[in-house]
């Protein structure tokens, strides 16, 4: 399907979606719901293994809420946007059952960051800055930063970042963990796809259960988590590429997996 306010590419088992509002990229209600639908379509689709997301042009990954789609709505409607839109929209990347990379060039604020955050693996341009502003506009975040963020890099930090507003620069973020790696701007999807392709080599039913084990196994009890994994484990064994990949190894040859 053909959507407004992003572009998806497909090609070797790798999706690319290009949120395309240059130059700042900003998320609109719109984009919202085309982020919904376009990681639906992504999940559902057997031929794509990795997801990158990323802005278009050179200066913001996304820099946000367009403030102007929700200025002056009433309580109800801003509940029915965070419930249905935003908090949706990043949930919904965050629940496909494949690697997902945010390929950070310039600005990624408020909810632009919160889209980082909502996905697998993060790498950055070196002209990449992120934070989440928002209390300088006497609101908080509302799309899940208050949580992933205090996941990522712990809560003391998170709530200074927050309570300050502080936006940070490419090395402070790989310094805190936002970001693994950092790249001149003009090799950032090179890098990407780099790392995107070796993770389309990798078994698709093991990449899906390492994330499941991880981010469901979060929200348990160590107990529950590590049984949980084992039924991960379980999952991956009996597949048709787990019995592939432990014959190869006692063949001593390179295995043919199959994504099944």
């Amino acid at each position: 399907m053909g959507y407004e306010t992003l572009i998806l590419e497909k090609k070797d088992k790798i999706a690319i979606i290009t949120l395309n509002r240059p130059p700042m990229n900003p998320l609109n209600v719109k984009g919202y719901y085309e982020l919904i639908e376009v990681s639906k379509e992504i999940n559902d689709d057997r031929d794509v293994k990795v997801v990158i997301f990323r802005g278009a042009g050179d200066k913001a990954f996304c820099a946000g809420l367009d403030v102007k789609d929700v200025e002056g709505k009433d309580i109800p409607w801003i509940v029915n946007f965070l419930n249905n839109a935003a908090r949706k929209g990043y949930e919904t990347i965050a629940a496909i059952e494949k690697p997902t990379v945010a390929a950070i060039n310039g600005l990624a604020l408020g909810g632009g960051l919160e889209l980082a955050l909502s996905c697998d693996i993060r790498i950055a341009a070196d002209n990449a800055k992120m934070g989440n502003p928002e209390i300088t506009l006497g609101i908080i975040p509302g799309g899940g930063a208050t949580q992933r963020l205090s996941r990522l890099i712990g809560t003391a930090k998170a709530k200074e970042m927050l309570f300050l507003g502080t936006v940070i620069d490419a090395p402070k973020a790989m310094e805190l963990g936002i970001v693994s790696a950092i790249y001149p701007l003009d090799k950032l999807m090179e890098e990407a796809n780099k790392l995107a392709s070796k993770l389309a080599k990798m078994p698709a039913v093991a990449l899906k259960m390492i994330k499941m084990s991880i981010d469901n196994g979060y929200n348990m009890d160590i107990h529950s988590g590590l049984k949980y994994e084992q039924e991960c484990f379980v999952v991956a064994y009996v597949s048709e590429d787990g019995r592939e990949g432990l014959k190869a190894f006692l063949e001593k040859r390179k295995p043919v997996f199959k994504d099944k």
